[in-house]
This record gives structure tokens, C-alpha cells and sequence, in this order.
């Protein structure tokens, strides 16, 4: 059917309607958009239509301002059962009112704002996802359920898997996005009461999947132990470091993302190949001072060489996928004595400021004479500089029979008996005493439980590793030198230093509460030492500091000793006989 063809009043009429609606429009879109801001456009409330971007700034910025003590008020977030507050400073929390404008002014540009009324604007709202994290898990650190960690660990020179699994935690993007969704609680220009916002718990894979660690030890882990590496160091020779070195040192462990990134640990590297490099390697020698002739002399210190084992580990890690024969470069490098000659000079050793001697029976011999010798030879020649702790503990160690010490009498049980390095305690009680007459800082010293006529009372101390010490600090600003030596019949302590005290001293208070020894009998037998009973008492020393002829300072030294008992080997007698 042909349809009929309009009239030419008709088509006029159209065009004329035409051209009106279109005339209209162009004015509602006019009016629309006035401003650059469309009308009818709201943020938190606040009408920004047909503003201007610079009023439509200042009007939020009014807005915020009026609420800044609610907009820095805490955030309650809760994450599973945990609950917690944040700091809006904290973690960066704000709204960007220069981005909101924008987005604002850069919305839709149909007829929608005129036609269908307000249009409201979701503020663009900032904050720190890294801070905002490190609180989370702060607040929720036991929460959701941890990933399985991917790593390959050595059983010898056995790789073993530890393959990844997923877990259950913080997302710090996905974290961010709720907050800021529901930040900050205006509506309508006015404050709403804040509600506590969940932050959700996410699925969280490690990096490094199942399939990865299985290549990785296909492709590294494996070849990595199958043959030993050779290290050449040019003039200096060469060593190999065997596949259980490499397994030592090789860590196949995931970050906190999971993530495996292989590494060769220096520091492992180094311990696994002590052998090794005690062949190649010549280890630096400190200066210290020895005496000469009586006088203080320097000796100088000796640089040593070490290979370069933070370099070797990194060049190590690019051979180990390889296959056999794999050889690697590696450089030395030069070492400093951790006290050069130089520093040495400075420390003021010219002269001797205090000295001590104790006396003893039976010759060099002796079990417990030579126990005597044997750690006054440990310590002599030790430096101590300025401002350290010198423990007679931490500078000999655990003192056995390994160490040279012999079984001599010793206090157990109350009573002597033999034991290993009896009779050390003379050695610490003339250290002690050097120390002492040094005027230098006691830290820790232990008199014995009975009072011995060989020691000065109060000032002496006995020693047992490692639960008894004898410490003291060089509070001076030179350096010490502690100088032993021995007779037949003696020990005596030297210090070395610079004299800071013209003089010091000691005066001991009477004796008190003194008590009587008891008799005790003992099954005889190589544990049974007899002795003839020491009264017990208690008394006061102080160490008086003079300087320019004058007393400067005095400290009091207090000690209670027990009586020690009369021991005889053997059976006691009846009562009978007794009376």
C-alpha cells in the first residue's frame, strides 16, 4: 500500500514544533547546567548546583569544618571479633574535596539533574591502605586464618616441599574500599551518629603456587646439591664448597606475600664453610700491650684476609642450576684488628695503679695450686677499655677438665669436698681485690660462706660457672691492663693503667654476731675433708677514695659468714663413751 505523501502545511507545522522543542531545550539545558556545576547536585548534603568549582569548594570545605572534631573523632571498625578504633590521622583518613568538585562537575551531561530531580554525589574519600593495614592487623592480629607458607627446606641434601594453601585475612585494598565507603557519616549537611564498620575478611593466596615450588625444585633446588661448586681466589688458591654447604646456606623461603625468593645466606654460607675458609683465610691480630722489662709496651696489630662471602653467596646463586662442573670467582678482601695499634696508644696504659697478692700452701704441685696457675694464665694480658664489663666468667668460659682444671676441695654441702677448679676462688679473690685498689666499679663479686684467714674479710669472692661471677667495669677513660703472675707460693694481680686516685684504702668495722662452729662426722673416704671449725661472724668493709691528701669517698662493703663446721672422718661416738 503506498502511503500518502504529507502535505506541505503539514511538514511547516512539524518543523516549526521542531524547532520549538529544540528551542526549549537548549534553555532547559542552559539552565540545567549553570555554573559549573549541574543543579540539583548534592555532597554529603550540601547543595553545590550551579556553582562555580571554587564555590562549590568553599561550601564543602564550610561543611567540613563545622564537623572537624567529629572528622577526627576515632573510626569503630570491627574485623570478625575483633573490635577496635582508628586514629583518622593515623591512616591518612579525609575527604579530597578538590577531587570531589571534579567529580561532581564532571558527571553526567543529559537532562537527568533537571528532569528527574537531585542528584547526590558520593564524596571521594582518601586514605593510607598501608597505614590503614598495619593497624588492622595491630587490632585483629589473631583473626582469619593464616596462609600455608610455600618453602623448600634440605633433610641433609634432600629437598623437601612445603606446598602453599590458601588462608583467611585482610585485603588492604578491599579494606580500604569499605572504609572509605562509609566515611565520613554526614547526610543531609548533618552528623549522623557513626556505626561500627565491619572491614571484611578475604581469601589470600601466597604468590608462589604449588606448581612453582615443584619447578623450583626441579630447576634449582635439585642441582643446586647434586655436585660441589669450586671458588677460585686468584693467587690465593682455591677451596670447593660441598653440596651440604649450599644446602645450609640456600634459603628457599616465602616473604609475606608468600612469594619464594631464592637467596644464598652469606652469614650461613660462612658457618658451613669454617674448614674451608680457615685454610684461606688469615684472621686480623689485635694490638694490645704486653710488659716490657716492667714498662708498658705496644704491640702493634696485624690486618688479616677474608673472602668476600657476601659476594661469593650472590655469584653462587646464578651457578647452582647448572650442572657439574660449576666454578665461581670470588675476592678477598683485607680485615682491621678490631683494636688497631692507634687506638691502643690512646688508651693511657703507662703505669701500674694497683696490685694484689694471696698466699698458699703446698707448692706448684698441687691440684688446686695448679688450678691457680691455670686461670691466672686465661687471664693474663686482658685488655679491658674504657667503659666495659669484664667478667671472669665471660672471659674464660666453662673451666673443666677439658680446659686443664683438676679436682681440689671445694664448698659443697656445706662442707669441702673435691671438685673441678677448687681453688680457683684465691685467683678470683686477688683479681677482686686488684680491681678494688684500682678504683674501679665493682659490678658483681660473692664472698665465700666461711671466712678464710688467707683472704682479707668481707672483700674477697668466691666464683662458680656459670651461676656465681666476678665483674667489674673499667668506669675510667683508659684502658686497663690485667697482669698476673705466681710463685711457689703466691698469686698477685696487677692493673695497668693511668692512676686516676692518689690513694685507696680500707677500714673494717669490728666483728659481730659471732657464732661457733658445730661438729660434724662423716663417713671417711676420698669426699671427706676434715677441718677444725671457723667462727662465724659478720662485719663491715669500706673502700676509702683519697685524693689530695683527702677523703672523697667512702663505700660500705657488708658480709655475714656462716661457721663453718668442725668436720671429723669417721663415726660419731656413743653418748655414752661421749661422757
Amino acid at each position: 500500500m503506498k502511503l500518502p505523501r504529507p502535505s506541505p502545511k503539514a511538514l511547516l507545522a512539524a518543523g516549526i514544533v521542531i524547532v520549538v522543542v529544540m528551542s526549549g531545550l537548549g534553555v532547559s539545558t542552559a539552565y540545567a547546567y549553570a555554573g559549573d556545576i549541574p543543579r540539583g547536585t548534592t555532597v554529603l548534603g550540601v547543595d553545590i548546583g550551579a556553582m562555580t568549582r571554587a564555590e562549590a569548594t568553599a561550601a564543602l570545605e564550610a561543611t567540613l569544618a563545622e564537623h572537624a572534631d567529629q572528622l577526627a573523632a576515632p573510626v569503630s571498625v570491627q574485623v570478625a571479633e575483633a573490635q577496635g578504633e582508628l586514629d583518622p590521622a593515623e591512616i591518612g583518613l579525609a575527604v579530597d574535596v578538590a577531587a570531589t568538585v571534579e567529580k561532581a562537575a564532571n558527571g553526567s551531561r543529559s537532562l537527568l539533574p533537571f528532569l528527574a530531580g537531585d542528584r547526590e554525589v558520593a564524596p571521594v574519600v582518601r586514605v593510607d591502605a598501608e597505614a590503614l593495614d598495619e593497624r588492622l592487623r595491630e587490632l585483629a592480629d589473631d583473626v582469619g586464618e593464616a596462609m600455608t607458607m610455600p618453602e623448600i627446606t634440605f633433610d641433609g641434601t634432600e629437598p623437601v616441599p612445603v606446598y602453599p594453601a590458601p588462608g583467611l585475612g585482610l585485603d588492604a585494598d578491599r579494606s580500604a574500599e569499605v572504609l572509605t565507603a562509609a566515611w565520613p557519616p554526614i547526610g543531609t549537611g548533618d552528623w549522623i551518629a557513626p556505626q561500627t564498620i565491619a572491614i571484611p575478611l578475604v581469601e589470600i593466596n601466597p604468590v608462589t603456587t604449588a606448581e612453582e615450588v615443584d619447578r623450583l625444585i626441579a630447576e634449582l633446588a635439585r642441582p643446586a646439591v647434586a655436585a660441589p661448586v669450586t671458588v677460585e681466589l686468584g693467587e690465593a688458591g682455591s677451596f670447593e664448597i660441598p653440596p651440604a654447604a649450599i644446602a645450609r646456606s640456600l634459603k628457599l623461603t616465602a616473604d609475606d606475600r608468600g612469594e619464594i625468593i631464592p637467596r644464598v645466606d652469606s652469614e650461613a654460607l660462612r658457618d658451613a664453610l669454617a674448614d674451608q675458609l680457615a685454610e684461606v683465610e688469615d684472621e686480623p691480630v689485635d694490638a694490645t700491650v704486653v710488659l716490657d722489662g716492667g714498662e708498658p709496651v705496644v704491640v702493634d696489630g696485624e690486618d688479616g684476609t677474608q673472602v668476600d662471602t657476601e659476594s661469593l653467596a650472590g655469584d653462587l646463586l646464578g651457578v647452582l642450576p647448572a650442572a657439574a662442573p660449576r666454578t665461581v670467582e670470588a675476592a678477598t678482601t683485607t680485615v682491621e684488628p678490631e683494636l688497631t695499634t692507634a687506638e691502643v696508644e690512646d688508651l693511657g696504659i703507662v703505669e701500674q695503679v694497683s696490685t694484689f697478692t694471696t698466699y698458699f700452701d703446698g707448692g706448684l704441685s698441687s691440684p688446686r695450686s695448679q688450678n691457680i696457675v691455670r686461670v691466672s694464665e686465661m687471664v693474663d694480658g686482658a685488655l679491658v677499655l674504657p667503659g666495659e664489663t669484664f667478667s671472669l666468667n665471660g672471659h674464660t668460659g666453662e673451666r673443666g677438665y677439658e680446659q686443664g682444671f683438676q679436682d681440689a676441695p671445694v664448698i659443697l654441702g656445706g662442707r669441702l669436698q673435691p671438685g673441678v677448679g677448687g681453688g680457683i676462688s684465691q685467683f678470683t679473690t686477688t683479681l677482686f681485690n686488684a680491681a678494688y685498689y684500682a678504683g674501679l666499679e665493682d659490678v658483681e663479686h660473692h664472698p665465700h660462706s666461711y671466712h678464710y684467714s688467707r683472704y682479707p674479710a668481707v672483700i674477697e669472692s668466691t666464683i662458680f660457672y656459670p651461676d656465681l661471677d666476678m665483674k667489674f667495669r673499667n668506669n675510667t677513660d683508659y684502658g686497663v691492663l690485667i697482669d698476673t703472675s705466681y710463685t711457689d707460693g703466691s698469686i698477685t694481680v696487677s692493673m695497668w693503667s693511668t692512676r686516676i686516685w692518689d690513694e685507696i684504702k680500707t677500714e673494717w668495722s669490728p666483728k659481730r654476731n659471732i657464732t661457733k662452729p658445730e661438729r660434724m662426722y662423716v663417713d671417711p673416704g676420698p669426699d671427706c675433708i676434715e677441718t677444725v671449725g671457723i667462727d662465724g661472724f659478720t662485719q663491715d668493709a669500706y673502700r676509702i677514695f683519697i685524693q689530695d691528701g683527702r677523703e672523697v669517698r667512702r663505700e660500705k662493703f657488708t658480709w655475714r659468714y656462716d661457721a663453718q663446721p668442725e668436720v671429723i672422718c669417721g663415726e660419731a661416738p656413743d653418748e655414752d663413751e661421749d661422757r
